[in-house]
Parts: C-alpha cells; sequence; structure tokens
C-alpha cells in the first residue's frame, strides 16, 4: 500500500469553431509561473504547432495545475 502524489499542468485552447482543446503535461517543474505558460501558449498559437478537428488553435482559455494524490489501500497477495 502507498500514497503517490501527481502534478499535471493543463492547457485549455480554444480552436476556429469555437471548440476547446486540452493539452496536458505530467509533471511540470514546481516553479514554473503563470507567465512561462502563457508565453508557451502564446507560441504554440503563433507557430501554429498543433491543430484540432475544428481548426488551429486561436486563443488561451485556461491554465490549471491539477495536484492528485492517490492512497492505494489495497495490495493483493502474490
Amino acid at each position: 500500500m502507498a500514497t503517490t502524489t501527481d502534478k499535471t499542468l493543463r492547457m485549455v485552447f480554444r480552436n476556429q469553431d469555437g471548440n476547446n482543446v486540452t493539452i496536458t503535461l505530467d509533471n511540470p517543474r514546481n516553479n514554473l509561473t503563470a507567465a512561462e505558460i502563457e508565453m508557451a501558449m502564446d507560441l504554440v498559437i503563433a507557430r501554429n504547432v498543433f491543430t484540432s478537428s475544428g481548426g488551429d488553435l486561436v486563443t488561451k482559455q485556461d491554465i490549471r495545475v491539477i495536484n492528485s494524490t492517490t492512497d492505494d489501500l489495497f495490495d493483493p497477495p502474490a
């Protein structure tokens, strides 16, 4: 039995059709700032790095860092 903690960066963009497109990155560095993330998102949009079924990514919609803790309460016998 163990407890694990995970951290995920979730960047949400809006595409040409007006739909949200989410890009997630596991284990972002601890001292990452909102300004750095916004700058990276601006580059993704400006350089047209990704596209979606609803067209190119055109604006930033949201940024979240999600921390989750999992408590594994049972380990089956070997």
